[in-house]
C-alpha cells in the first residue's frame, strides 16, 4: 500500500461532529426532527436542549456528517429558525445508537417561540370521528399550541409549563417519549382523557364537557354576548350579524365607534371561502390570513356585503382573521357564520387571562363565559396586520408573532432595558446584539396596565436569563413608563421620541446608510421642549438632526384637543387668521385663552392637522379612540385632484418649514365634495414630503428617505408618498416587522440607548 493509499483510507474514516445551535430551536420540534435525521442518515450520536440552544453530536462518514449538518437547516420543521453558533470536530467516541439527552438549565441564547395556530394535521385529528382527540378543544402537537403564554420558565419542558399539573395519561405518555412521534416532546400535549377541559357558566347554572361548547353556541345564536377564553386571554364573542347585540357590546363596553374585530370559519379549501364572500383578499392578505400567526389582517369590505355597518362604523376596512386554536376552529365551526372577537378587556386595557377575574371585571358587558382550566401565564392579545404600499406590515404585535427578535450591529456594552411609550406600550430586552422585544401591552393609564407591564419586564428578564443594567425611556417625563424607570435605581437613559421612531425603521432596514426620516404622528416631546409630530431627520441611528417641520401652531385645551379634533380645526382656522364660528361664546373664551397661550402648548403634530382638517370637513368632532379622525379622512379621500402647494422655508438655522396654512381654505370649500377635499389634503401632504427631500438633499445628502410614526399607518398618504419619492428618484422605506406607531418605539430606545451607553 503506497503513500496515497494510506492518505485515502484516513480520508474516510469515521470522525465525529458537534453542532451548537440557537435561534428558534426549542418549542418548535427541533429535537425529534434531528432524532429521525439522523436516523435517516444512519448516525449514532445525541441531541440536547441547552436552554435556548441546541448541541448536536454525530458519529460517521465525513461525506455523510457534511450531509447531515446541512440537512439541520434545509429541512427543519416550518416552525423552526435555527442559526448556527459553530461546527466543530470532536472526539470519535464510537457510539453505537442516537439519542436525546435530558435539558440542560445553562446558556443565555434563549429564543421563547411564540404561540402557535392549530397544524393542518391536528385540524385533521379534530375532525376524524376514530380519532381519540376527536373534537378536543386542546390538540396539538410540536408544531402547533400556546408556548409563550404557558412557558413558566426554561428550559421549555412540560414541568416548566402549566400543563405540568396535568398528568399524562399513558396513550399521550407514550406518544410524548416516542421520538418517532409526532408529539414527542411536545410539552401542551394532552387529550380528553388527561389534559384541560372547557365549562360554561351562566345565569342558569355551570355546563362542563362536550355540553360547554353547544351552550355557548347556542348562547351565540340567541344573540348573546360570550367572554371566551383562548390561548393569550378571552375575547369578547357575538354574532356579526346581529346589529342589537352588536349595539349592546359597544354601549357596555364604552366603546362606540372604535373597530371590531371578527373571526370567521374555516370554510373551502383553503379556509378563505366565507371570508371572501364579505371582504376582499388578494394574494398577499390570503396567505397572511392563514399564516400560523393567524394574526388580523385588516380588508376592504366588497361592495355585496352583508356585515353589519356597526362593526366599523364609518370605515372601509374590517379587521378578520382565521381561527386559531382548535376551540375557536369548533366554535365557528359550530356557528357556520361570523363572530364579532374583540378583546375580552376593560377599553385600554391588557386582555383578562384569569377566569375569576375574567367574570368579575367583564360582569358589567356579559354574564355568559367559556372558561377553561389551563392557566395562561402572560396575556398575548392578537397581532393586527394592514397592507400598505404592497407590504404586509405590523400595526400591533400579538400572539403568534410576538416575542420576536432582531440582531444588531453593534454590541450593548451591558444589558439594556426598553420600556417604551405610555400608549400602544411594548417592552424590549437588548443585550449582546440581540434586540427582543414584547408582544402588545396597551396604554399604561390604568393600575391594571401597569401591573402587566411590570409582569412582562420581569418575565423577560427571567425567562431569557438576562438582567438589565440600566434602562432607556422616553424623554417625556409624564409617561407612566418613564415614571417607572426612574424609580427602579439604575442608570437611565433619556431618547427622543421621534429619534426612537427614526432609530426604529432605520434599524429595520440600513441602520448604516444616512437617512432623511419623515417622524409624523400625534406628540411627543421634541429637543426644544415643545410637542413635535411633524418632523424630519437627518442621519442616522445615534446622530439625528431635525432638519424640516411642519408649521408650529398651538393646540387649545392642550391634551383635550387629541380626544376632540374640533379643538385642533378651530387652532388652524385662527393660525390661518379665519374665525370659523365666532358666534359661539364659549368659542370666543377658548380663542381668548389661546391668544394667550393659556393651556395651548406648541406642536408640530401633523396627527393633530389630520384632526383639524377631519373637523373642518364635519367628518368628526369629538374621537373616541385614538386615530379616528385619519382613519375617517382616510376613508372618505377619493378622487381626481391637484395637490396644495405648501410653502417651504428655511431659517437662519437652516430649519425647514413646510407651512400647511394653504390647506385651510380649500377644507373648507363646500362646492367641492367632502371626498375630494380629502384626497386633496393626503396628496398636498405627501407633494411637501417630496419637496422637502428635494430641498434637503440639496444641502444635506443622504441615501433613503424613511416615513414612520403613527400618522404613516394611512395607507392613502403613505402610499401616495411612497409613489411620489419613487417618481422623484428617491427610495422610500416604510417600517415592516416594527410597528411604525409606539408599538415599536421600545425597539428605537434600544437602539439610540445601546449607542449612547457604548
Amino acid at each position: 500500500m503506497n503513500v496515497h493509499d494510506q492518505e485515502m483510507i484516513r480520508d474516510i474514516e469515521p470522525e465525529a461532529r458537534r453542532w451548537l445551535i440557537t435561534g428558534r430551536v426549542q418549542g418548535v420540534g427541533f429535537r425529534p426532527f434531528v432524532f429521525r435525521l439522523a436516523q435517516q442518515f444512519g448516525l449514532p450520536g445525541r441531541v440536547q436542549n441547552l436552554a435556548g440552544q441546541v448541541s448536536i453530536e454525530a458519529e460517521g462518514d465525513p461525506s455523510v456528517l457534511d450531509a447531515f449538518g446541512a440537512a439541520l437547516f434545509a429541512d427543519a420543521p416550518s416552525l423552526a429558525r435555527p442559526e448556527m453558533i459553530r461546527s466543530e470536530k470532536i472526539e470519535h467516541r464510537k457510539l453505537d445508537h442516537f439519542e436525546i439527552i435530558p435539558s440542560e438549565a445553562v446558556g443565555t441564547q434563549v429564543h421563547i417561540p411564540p404561540d402557535q395556530s392549530m397544524c393542518d394535521d391536528c385540524r385533521r385529528e379534530l375532525l376524524t370521528s376514530q380519532d381519540r382527540r376527536y373534537r378536543y378543544p386542546f390538540i396539538n402537537c410540536t408544531q402547533c399550541g400556546p408556548r409563550y403564554t404557558l412557558i413558566t420558565r426554561l428550559p421549555y419542558d412540560r414541568a416548566n409549563t402549566t400543563m405540568a399539573d396535568f398528568v399524562l395519561c399513558p396513550a399521550c405518555r407514550t406518544e410524548y417519549e416516542d421520538p418517532l412521534d409526532r408529539r414527542f416532546h411536545a410539552e401542551p400535549v394532552a387529550c380528553p382523557e388527561c389534559g384541560p377541559q372547557i365549562y360554561f357558566t351562566s345565569p342558569s347554572g355551570q355546563i362542563n364537557g362536550s355540553g360547554a361548547l353547544s351552550a355557548c353556541i347556542d348562547a351565540l345564536r340567541q344573540g348573546e354576548v360570550v367572554a371566551v377564553k383562548g390561548i393569550g386571554g378571552y375575547h369578547l364573542l357575538c354574532d356579526a350579524g346581529n346589529d342589537a347585540v352588536i349595539s349592546q357590546l359597544r354601549v357596555k363596553k364604552n366603546r362606540p365607534h372604535k373597530p371590531l374585530a371578527l373571526m370567521f370559519p374555516w370554510t373551502g379549501s383553503d379556509g378563505l371561502e366565507q371570508l371572501r364572500q364579505e371582504l376582499e383578499v388578494d394574494a398577499s392578505s390570503g396567505e397572511m390570513l392563514c399564516d400560523p400567526a393567524r394574526p388580523i389582517v385588516l380588508l376592504r369590505r366588497r361592495d355585496d356585503s352583508t356585515l353589519s355597518k356597526l362593526i366599523a362604523p364609518g370605515l372601509d376596512e374590517i379587521g378578520a382573521m382565521l381561527p386559531y386554536s382548535p376551540l375557536h376552529y369548533l366554535l365557528l365551526d359550530g356557528l357556520e357564520s361570523p363572530v364579532v372577537a374583540t378583546s375580552g378587556n376593560v377599553s385600554g386595557e391588557p386582555v383578562l387571562t384569569e377566569n375569576s377575574e375574567a367574570e368579575k371585571r367583564l360582569g358589567n358587558v356579559t354574564q355568559y363565559f367559556l372558561h377553561h382550566d389551563r392557566p395562561i401565564v402572560r396575556p398575548a392579545d392578537d397581532p393586527v396586520m394592514r397592507i400598505i404600499a404592497g407590504s404586509l406590515r405590523l400595526l400591533r404585535a400579538g400572539r403568534g408573532i410576538a416575542p420576536f427578535e432582531f440582531n444588531v450591529p453593534n454590541k450593548f456594552e451591558r444589558p439594556l432595558l426598553a420600556v417604551g411609550g405610555h400608549m400602544k406600550n411594548t417592552i424590549a430586552l437588548g443585550w449582546g446584539r440581540r434586540v427582543v422585544m414584547s408582544p402588545h401591552i396597551g396604554g399604561l393609564d390604568t393600575p391594571r396596565s401597569l401591573v402587566v407591564f411590570e409582569q412582562v419586564i420581569a418575565d423577560f428578564q427571567r425567562l431569557y436569563g438576562v438582567q438589565a443594567e440600566a434602562i432607556v425611556c422616553d424623554a417625556h417625563p409624564g409617561y407612566a413608563s418613564s415614571r417607572w424607570a426612574g424609580r427602579q435605581g439604575l442608570p437611565l437613559i433619556k431618547v427622543w421620541h421621534h429619534h426612537a421612531h427614526a432609530s426604529a425603521l432605520a434599524m429595520e432596514h440600513s441602520p448604516q446608510k444616512a437617512w432623511l426620516t419623515f417622524t409624523w404622528d400625534g406628540v411627543g416631546l421634541g429637543e426644544d421642549g415643545t410637542l413635535w409630530g411633524g418632523e424630519a431627520l437627518h442621519g442616522h441611528p445615534g446622530t439625528w438632526a431635525r432638519v424640516a417641520r411642519m408649521r408650529p401652531f398651538r393646540l387649545p385645551g392642550g391634551e383635550l384637543a387629541g380626544r376632540e379634533p374640533w379643538r385642533s380645526g378651530m387652532a388652524l382656522c385662527w393660525e390661518s387668521g379665519m374665525d370659523n364660528d365666532s358666534s359661539n361664546g364659549d368659542i370666543k373664551l377658548l380663542k381668548k385663552a389661546w391668544l394667550k397661550g393659556l393651556n395651548s402648548p406648541v406642536t408640530t403634530s401633523v396627527g393633530r392637522l389630520f384632526n383639524g382638517a377631519a373637523s373642518l370637513l364635519g367628518l368628526i368632532d369629538t374621537a373616541s379612540y385614538e386615530g379616528q379622525s385619519g382613519m375617517y379622512l382616510e376613508s372618505v379621500a377619493e378622487g381626481e385632484v391637484e395637490p396644495v402647494d405648501l410653502p417651504l422655508e428655511q431659517d437662519d438655522s437652516g430649519l425647514f418649514t413646510a407651512d400647511w396654512r394653504p390647506l385651510v381654505p380649500p377644507l373648507l370649500r363646500k362646492d367641492v365634495s367632502v371626498a375630494k377635499r380629502s384626497m386633496q389634503f393626503h396628496l398636498s401632504l405627501a407633494q411637501s414630503i417630496v419637496e422637502q427631500a428635494r430641498r434637503i438633499r440639496e444641502v444635506a445628502p443622504f441615501d433613503l428617505v424613511g416615513l414612520t410614526g403613527g400618522v404613516f399607518q394611512n395607507r392613502v398618504l403613505a402610499e401616495l408618498a411612497v409613489s411620489k419619492l419613487a417618481d422623484a428618484g428617491f427610495d422610500a422605506y416604510l417600517p415592516k416587522r416594527v410597528p411604525c406607531n409606539d408599538g415599536g418605539i421600545a425597539v428605537g430606545q434600544l437602539i439610540e440607548g445601546g449607542l449612547a451607553d457604548g
